[in-house]
C-alpha cells in the first residue's frame, strides 16, 4: 500500500463512521501543483477519543491537543505507514513561540484561520475532489503569491519558525512574498532566535538542498534572517550568496551548500556555527573540512602529489571541487586547478591516489623499533614518500627509515 492509498482508507473509514473527514494544508497543496506529497494529514470533526474504535494501531502522544497519529500497514518500502489525524480545533494563546497552552475543537472554517500560510490551508474530500477553500489558498498559489492566514504578526507570533519558513516555501514554490507577510515577517525575523536549533537547522536543510537555494539565500539576507540565525556571516553574506548561486543547480547535499555559506568564516568558526545548530557528526565534520580546504586546491598544478592525492582521495573530494569550481564563478577568476583535478581522478589508476602502505607497523617491529610516537612519524614519512614516488618499494621504504633514523 502506498501513502497516498492509506490516506484516502483514513478518510473513507472516518466518513463512513459519520465524520467529517478532509486532507488538510501542505498535501492538498501538492496535490494541486501536481506533486508528490511528502506526507498526508487528515483533519476530522472525529475527537480523540472517538478515533478509538476506528483505528486500533495508533499512538496518543498528540491526543490532548485533537492530533493522533494512526498506523497502518507497512509501505512498499518496507516501512510502516503513519497519518497524523487531527481534530478540527482552534488554537488558544501561544506561550512558548511554538505551542498553544490549549485548544478549542471546532470547525474545518475556524481549523483553517489558525494555520501558517493561505496555500497551506486548504482542505480537499479525496473522495469526491472538492476543495474547501475559506483563506483564498488557490487563487494565491494561482498568482504565486506566499500570504499569511489573517494577521500575518499574529502568524508569525505564534510560532517564530514562521518566518523561516516562509523563506523556504517563497524557495520551494518560487513565490512572491506578499507585503504585508514581509514586512512582519523583516520586523520579526530576529524572534527566530528562540526556537530549537534542531527545528531551525532543519528548515536550512531544506532550503539549501533545494534547486532554487539562491532565492533562498537572498530571502534570508532580504528578511534579516541571515543576521538573526548565522551573524558570523551577516558581513559577508552578499559574497556567499554569490557562491551559493555558483554552485550547479542540480541536487546538493547540505553540508556543501552549507560550506558554500560559511566558506569565509573559517573552519573553527563553522565548526562552532554547525555545533550550535545541532548538525550531525558527519554533517559537522564534512563541512569543517570543506571550509577548511576552501583554498587548499588553487596551486593543484605545482603541488607534490602527497599533498594532492590525500584530498583528491577523500570522500568529500566531489563537494570540494565543486566549492572551488563556485569560488572562482562567483569571483571571476580561473577553474583552471579544478579542471586539473578532474583529469588527474579521471587519468588516475583505482588504487593510486590512496594506495595500500608499502610499509606497516610490522615491518618496523622487525626492524627492533619499539611502537610509540616514533612509529607515526616514520610512517607518516614513508606514506609521503609513497605518494611522491620516491618509495614504491618495501626496499627503499625501508632504506627512506634508515636514513631518517640515521
Amino acid at each position: 500500500m502506498t501513502d497516498r492509498e492509506f490516506a484516502l482508507d483514513v478518510v473513507q473509514n472516518l466518513q463512513r463512521a459519520g465524520y467529517t473527514a478532509l486532507w488538510a494544508g501542505g498535501c492538498v497543496r501538492d496535490e494541486l501543483l501536481g506533486l508528490k506529497p511528502q506526507d498526508y494529514d487528515v483533519a476530522t470533526s472525529a475527537r480523540p477519543e472517538q478515533l478509538r474504535p476506528l483505528f486500533k494501531r495508533r499512538n496518543e502522544i498528540g491526543a490532548h491537543f485533537g492530533v493522533v497519529q494512526v498506523i497502518g500497514p507497512r509501505g512498499t518500502g518496507g516501512e510502516w505507514l503513519t497519518i497524523e489525524v487531527a481534530t478540527f480545533r482552534s488554537d488558544g494563546a501561544y506561550v512558548d513561540g511554538r505551542r498553544p497552552e490549549s485548544v478549542v475543537f471546532s470547525s474545518p472554517a475556524e481549523d483553517a484561520q489558525r494555520r501558517d500560510f493561505t496555500i497551506n490551508g486548504m482542505f480537499l474530500d479525496p473522495i469526491t475532489g472538492e476543495l474547501i477553500d475559506f483563506v483564498g489558498g488557490r487563487a494565491d498559489l494561482s498568482a504565486k503569491v506566499l500570504r499569511a492566514i489573517g494577521d500575518p504578526a499574529a502568524r508569525f507570533t505564534e510560532d517564530k519558525l514562521r518566518v523561516l519558513r516562509a523563506a523556504r516555501m517563497a524557495t520551494r514554490f518560487d513565490l512572491t512574498i506578499d507585503p504585508a507577510t514581509h514586512d512582519a515577517a523583516r520586523r520579526m525575523a530576529a524572534e527566530v532566535r528562540v526556537v530549537s536549533a534542531e527545528r531551525i537547522a532543519e528548515e536550512l536543510r531544506k532550503l539549501l538542498v533545494h534547486t532554487n537555494r539562491a532565492r533562498g539565500v537572498a530571502l534570508l539576507g532580504e528578511l534579516g534572517l541571515a543576521a538573526a540565525i548565522l551573524p558570523e556571516v551577516t558581513g559577508e553574506w552578499d559574497r556567499a550568496a554569490r557562491v551559493v548561486e555558483a554552485l550547479a543547480r542540480s541536487q546538493a547535499a547540505f553540508p556543501l551548500v552549507f560550506a558554500a555559506l560559511l566558506h569565509s568564516v573559517g573552519a573553527s568558526v563553522a565548526e562552532g556555527i554547525a555545533l550550535r545548530l545541532r548538525l550531525s557528526n558527519v554533517e559537522t565534520a564534512r563541512v569543517c573540512w570543506l571550509v577548511e580546504n576552501r583554498s587548499a586546491l588553487l596551486d593543484a598544478p605545482t603541488m607534490r602529489a602527497s599533498k594532492l592525492k590525500p584530498l583528491l582521495a577523500h570522500e568529500g573530494s566531489a563537494d570540494l571541487l565543486a566549492l572551488h569550481r563556485a569560488l572562482a564563478v562567483a569571483t571571476g577568476t580561473s577553474a583552471a586547478h579544478v579542471e586539473y583535478c578532474e583529469a588527474v581522478l579521471r587519468d588516475t589508476p583505482p588504487g593510486e591516489l590512496n594506495p595500500p602502505p608499502v610499509l606497516t607497523g610490522s615491518d618496523l617491529i622487525a626492524l627492533g623499533l619499539k611502537p610509540g610516537p616514533e612509529f607515526k612519524r616514520l610512517l607518516d614519512a614513508v606514506h609521503e614518500a609513497q605518494l611522491d614516488g620516491r618509495a614504491g618499494s618495501k626496499e627503499q621504504a625501508l632504506a627512506l627509515v634508515r636514513e631518517l633514523r640515521g
